[in-house]
């Protein structure tokens, strides 16, 4: 290895690289320990939680630092691994360790019943997964990213797979592989396009390139579709809801709250730092697709009815707002708007922080009630916060968070994304003045979903009365799931209270990316958050906070004063009807059939009738993505139909396929020498 920067910036790297190595040992010795359920669960998992806290650690120190190269003598001769390490790819690491160090902490508990696989196999994918993600965002030429990407793709596909069993696991798990490397194709033809016919397939050559913005264009959209692939944004969507239910809760969370990043990090890499051309239409393209991503995925959160399915349709629609900010951040760079693509970017960023922890919470407080209760579907569940009280207010934090409610990250994410989507004014062309306010009210709409979505979500679940008989047996979490959860929680309420100091750590990204930020902005003060002005806006969450705990204690006190103490608890009035039971209750079905009937053209419906003169007649209405109808159907049946044509080329003749292969040779050779 060899540095080009100071000694002790080369260390982050050094670091980085000793926690890529300790987790593939632990994956390993879990390998060596391949059916210790109890020495894999509650050992190895919780090393590999400890490194999770020393990247964190380290990928803190090296935001600050200065950008550092290092070559590794790996890999094919003349194709050394090159790796840099830059405040964007310290942004990255930042978030794999942190979501990493709270997911590993409850895998510990969660892996311990077993998931299908062996637990040490298990072991060995989860932690070549964590190490394949963090090589993704150092890798600094196009093999490297390649070698490493190809990795996180497929160890996530034997985690998806990991109850392979049953045959819609691998199903999910098949599309998911399908799709992923289609998006590894257009991301592979994407650096075609960035070394310029040069040959020099390594990060710093592409930089030095000054595309034509036609072929500067065409790179772009090939990395919005391939990475959008990964990143689970339209049409490319449809693994996202598959996969994540099928995914044993951890990887789940790992996935959405952690993979779904690394695709946007592809987008920000490429958009920002590999090209050196910025079109205006770009960022309009971008945001375009992010809003309708996000609006399509919230609004089928809001009628599902199976527990991961629902969190997997909220990740698509968290994933469309970052891809918008960092659209509204790519409009306002090209236009040379530097303070303002600043507040978009990191208004992004921040939500990319802040979901990752509040989706992981969610996965794995949703992954502790299947454990518990045998169950992934809402209609089955209902007042388990009497059974499970620690998970239940974890759940709550999460849910509150991704509903984009103060005090926690998800409203300084939602707000610093809402607030520079309203400083428009500056932009050259009246159109973008009108249209960027109007996709501000939209996304206003999608918060409004989401929090619709987040009290169905909760409420279902444990709030009511218990639907099935089996629930009064539920059991609150072990003591490495609570610790999971707790850490995560903790991160949720660190970035709501703490934004100032979140924004110090993404700043350095943003000016290195837009040439601005927002430290200046906010170092005034370590309590008040004033993103532009504070003529035009501000927020101080330990205010909000003190309020909040001041209307509780004062509404306790009264309470207390007028009844004397004298407080009883009662079950809620019936009306007088004596025969009150669970099935009472508003269903998961029931609350989603008002946005049903409203955005009724988003759905395709597939309903059952009773046939006549049946003796057990059923109706059932299934809401089904029209997606698939109109885009991935169509498209196999076209691929299956060309595929049949092949077999008119096997003839089952020596000499004819010596022929292929020598026709295939001469075409080869006129290529090369080309």
């Amino acid at each position: 290895m060899n540095s080009m920067t100071q000694s002790s910036t080369w260390l982050h790297v050094d670091w980085v690289l000793l926690v890529v190595l300790a987790w593939l040992v632990i994956g390993v010795l879990g390998i060596v320990a391949l059916r210790r359920f109890r020495f894999v669960a509650t050992v190895l998992f919780p090393a590999g939680a400890v490194f999770s806290i020393v990247l964190m650690a380290v990928a803190l120190s090296a935001a600050f630092a200065s950008p550092e190269v290092a070559v590794l003598p790996l890999g094919l001769p003349q194709l050394p691994f090159h790796l840099r390490l830059d405040s964007l790819s310290a942004f990255f690491l930042l978030l794999i360790g942190g979501v990493s160090a709270g997911v590993s902490t409850f895998a510990a508990g969660y892996f311990r019943q077993g998931e299908g696989t062996p637990p040490g196999l298990m072991c060995l994918e989860y932690h070549v997964f964590l190490a394949s993600l963090a090589m993704v965002v150092m890798a600094d030429d196009a093999y490297v990213f390649m070698v490493v990407w190809e990795t996180m793709a497929m160890s996530s596909f034997f985690l998806v797979i990991a109850n392979h069993r049953i045959p819609e696991i691998r199903n999910a798990g098949y599309l998911y592989l399908l799709v992923a490397h289609i998006g590894a194709l257009a991301i592979l033809l994407c650096f075609g396009v960035l070394q310029a016919n040069t040959g020099d397939y390594t990060f710093a050559n592409m930089r030095a390139q000054h595309l034509s913005p036609f072929w500067a264009s065409i790179a772009f959209v090939l990395a919005v579709f391939g990475f959008g692939a990964k990143a689970g944004v339209l049409p490319l969507h449809a693994w996202l809801p598959e996969a994540h239910p099928a995914a044993p809760s951890p990887v789940s969370a790992l996935m959405s709250g952690v993979m779904l990043k690394i695709a946007l990090y592809g987008i920000l890499r490429v958009s920002f730092d590999l090209l050196q051309t910025h079109i205006w239409w770009w960022g309009v393209l971008l945001m375009g697709v992010g809003l309708a991503t996000a609006l399509f995925g919230v609004v089928f959160s809001t009628v599902q009815t199976e527990m991961k399915r629902l969190l997997a349709y909220s990740s698509i629609e968290n994933i469309g707002l970052m891809c918008a900010g960092i659209g509204l951040a790519l409009l306002f760079f090209s236009y040379g708007m530097h303070s303002y693509a600043a507040l978009a970017l990191t208004a992004a960023c921040y939500h990319m922080l802040s979901h990752a922890f509040f989706k992981g919470l969610l996965f794995c407080s949703t992954g502790a009630v299947m454990h518990s209760t045998g169950e992934r579907s809402l209609g089955k569940l209902g007042g388990l916060m009497r059974y499970m009280p620690w998970v239940a207010w974890s759940t709550l934090i999460g849910a509150l968070a991704c509903a984009g409610l103060p005090p926690f990250g998800g409203f300084v994410a939602e707000w610093l994304l809402l607030q520079s989507f309203l400083f428009t004014t500056g932009l050259p062309s009246s159109f973008l003045d009108m249209l960027v306010p109007v996709m501000a009210a939209l996304i206003a709409l999608i918060a409004a979903l989401s929090g619709y979505t987040m009290v169905k979500y909760f409420g279902v679940i444990f709030l009511g009365q218990p639907r099935e008989e089996k629930l009064s047996h539920a059991h609150d979490a072990g003591m490495w799931e609570r610790l999971g959860l707790g850490w995560l929680v903790l991160g949720c309420v660190a970035l709501g209270l703490f934004p100032n100091q979140v924004i110090a750590v993404i700043d350095p990204l943003t000016r290195t990316l837009v040439h601005d930020g927002l430290a200046h902005s906010v170092a005034d003060s370590s309590w008040l958050l004033v993103p532009v002005s504070i003529e035009r806006a501000s927020y101080a969450p330990f205010i909000f906070l003190l309020g909040v705990l001041a209307s509780f204690g004062l509404s306790f006190v009264l309470v207390r004063k007028l009844y004397h103490g004298r407080l009883r608890r009662v079950p809620p009035w019936d009306c007088g009807y004596p025969f009150q039971n669970a099935r009472m209750q508003d269903t998961a079905e029931g609350f989603g059939q008002p946005i049903r009937q409203i955005f009724e053209l988003f759905f395709r419906f597939k309903r059952e009738l009773p046939t006549p003169f049946d003796e057990h007649p059923r109706y059932a209405v299934k809401v089904e993505d029209p997606l698939w109808y109109w885009l991935y159907l169509p498209v196999a049946r076209v691929v299956e139909r060309v595929s049949s044509l092949v077999g008119l080329l096997q003839q089952g003749r020596i000499a004819v396929y010596l022929l292929y292969s020598f026709i295939t040779l001469i075409v080869m050779l006129l290529v090369v020498k080309r």
